[in-house]
């Protein structure tokens, strides 16, 4: 059988070297002159493909081999970028951990990766030598920037090392290789690492480029630095922004305008609330972004109110989409501002419907099944719910990742293998349901949902009821233990602007769950000043946590 040309993604980077070799593949923001204005640094795609390359042959001298798991913990800029596609070219396999998940898990995720080497800046190899992360595992440690009192290579070393007058060929690799392990931030306990093999990063290739319908020569600022990994793939520019990108509810909204209009960015990825915090401020300054083609927010549900907030900086055609998807499957569906913001869309919301994430995109295939909290062994179309109920969403397709790694009990939970098509499905963990038209429609997490002595709530379905009050930013049901079952709590955050009446607030939402049968249970509400969220997004909210502090609170 004939091997696919681009079975591996680096092979893209070579190739747009050659159709446009003097286009910025990645721009970086290096410092403001004394006036305030950004100075940039570059690679085309003909210096990240030669770039790459030389650190792809460097690594291989360093004694690095084709499947090695390697730590990488590199700050977004140009060597991350030629570093990634570096690992990539010569198949050694990145391990890519959010950082901020803290020290603890951090280790244990390193642990549990059980890496050959490890790639970081001074900082994070000075934590690796005094912490012992991957101790017994780890023999090669390679210094981006200075190297203090530990030896290794530096990365200036690995390039001097990886310099040849013979070109480089990228490793074959096979569809089933593992091409990365990604850990997410997990919103409890330790990460699970996600295993992408080489098809998968096709697959998901090719489904984003489709859905979206991006074309070379586009110009993308991706504000979450992994989403930027693809660009090159895709041919787009990357403009790296100036911003702390585990912080993204703090980012100064100037400073992702002046990236937009400055390089006429076409497409541009941003958290839930990174798009509330640049909509309000588009709005309230009459800002337009004419060059914006479309936006795309991930990671949780993005309230309606910010939709419509950036939606005025767009010109007529161009959308704000909210692909619906997690690490370990993306994209599932999709679906664009314009319909979202419908009335018939939003009334639906509002009366306790849940969140329309759109249609399942093209080669995926989406099914709802019984709730259950235990593994399934194996799929039967006897799991099915009928059409219009809510259950637990499942997918197919060739983009979803088959197992986590080292973890076989959490694999077992999420996987059911399917012996018709000698493959598998994977459970999301959400609760959902199909409508009449074929939209999908999102409940929120299957661990949310709060079953009282009368009823089952679902979260997010009973959330979208009260986030329509205009003076609350979001909300949160949580059910606390109550003598037979839970009961149910409503946790809500309000918009920071004045000097809200609670009292009055609390009134007129216990009136609005009265007005729908999905939330007239909830009799209880308290009012939060800042909701835990996650570390990637800052908009995936801790319900476990916010739980614990109503607990107390009702005491």
């Amino acid at each position: 059988m004939t091997q696919p040309k681009h079975i591996n993604i680096a092979n893209y980077i070579d190739d747009l070297a050659k159709s446009q070799p003097e286009n910025p593949s990645i721009v970086i923001p290096e410092s403001r002159d004394k006036s305030g204005q950004m100075h940039y640094r570059q690679l085309t795609f003909a210096q990240l493909a030669s770039e790459s390359s030389i650190l792809a042959r460097g690594l291989e001298e360093a004694g690095l081999q084709k499947g090695d798991r390697t730590i990488l913990m590199v700050k977004p800029s140009l060597d991350f970028f030629a570093l990634t596609f570096g690992l990539l070219k010569a198949g050694i396999v990145p391990v890519l951990i959010d950082p901020g998940i803290g020290l603890k898990y951090l280790k244990a995720c390193i642990r549990e990766a059980k890496p050959k080497a490890f790639i970081g800046i001074t900082k994070a190899v000075l934590a690796q030598k005094i912490l012992g992360w991957g101790r017994g595992t780890i023999e090669t440690v390679i210094t981006v920037g200075p190297r203090l009192f530990w030896g290794g290579p530096t990365l200036e070393a690995i390039k001097k090392a990886g310099q040849s007058a013979e070109a480089y060929t990228t490793r074959i690799v096979s569809a089933e290789e593992t091409a990365a392990v990604v850990f997410t931030s997990g919103s409890t306990g330790v990460p699970k690492g996600v295993i992408y093999n080489h098809g998968i990063f096709n697959a998901q290739l090719e489904m984003i480029r489709d859905t979206y319908g991006i074309e070379p020569g586009e110009v993308d600022l991706p504000t979450f630095p992994p989403f930027a990994l693809f660009d090159p793939a895709l041919g787009m520019t990357t403009i790296v922004p100036d911003m702390n990108p585990t912080r993204p509810a703090e980012v100064d909204p100037r400073k992702i305008i002046e990236a937009i209009e400055h390089f006429q960015v076409t497409n541009m990825f941003g958290s839930p609330a990174l798009v509330d915090r640049v909509g309000r401020y588009v709005e309230a300054h009459g800002v337009k972004l004419p060059s914006l083609k479309r936006v795309i927010s991930a990671g949780a549900p993005v309230p309606a109110k910010a939709l419509r907030r950036f939606s005025t900086a767009l010109s007529g055609e161009a959308q704000i989409f909210t692909p619906y998807g997690a690490t370990e499957s993306l994209p599932v569906s999709s679906i664009g501002s314009h319909q979202i913001l419908l009335e018939q869309t939003q009334s639906r919301s509002i009366r306790g419907a849940g969140i329309c994430v759109g249609q399942p995109v093209k080669k995926m295939k989406v099914s709802i099944i019984k709730i259950s909290d235990e593994p399934i062994e194996t799929w039967d179309e006897e799991l099915r719910v009928p059409p219009g109920e809510i259950g637990e969403i499942v997918v197919q397709g060739p983009n979803v990742t088959r197992s986590y790694f080292n973890r076989e009990r959490s694999t077992a939970l999420a996987k059911i293998a399917d012996g018709e098509s000698n493959g598998f499905h994977h459970r999301m963990g959400d609760l959902g349901y199909f409508d009449d038209e074929g939209q999908l429609w999102f409940c929120g997490r299957k661990a949310h949902r709060v079953q009282t002595a009368d009823a089952l709530l679902f979260s997010v379905q009973c959330e979208a009821v009260f986030n329509s009050h205009p003076e609350v930013y979001r909300t949160a049901l949580v059910g606390i233990e109550a003598q037979a079952a839970k009961e149910p709590v409503l946790v809500v955050e309000l918009e920071k602007e004045g000097a809200p009446d609670k009292a009055r607030i609390k009134t007129e939402l216990l009136e609005l769950g009265q007005q729908n049968e999905e939330t007239r249970a909830i009799e209880q509400i308290l009012f939060h000043p800042s909701f835990p969220v996650d570390i990637r997004h800052n908009a995936k909210i801790y319900r476990e946590k916010l739980a614990l502090w109503a607990q107390k609170q009702l005491r």
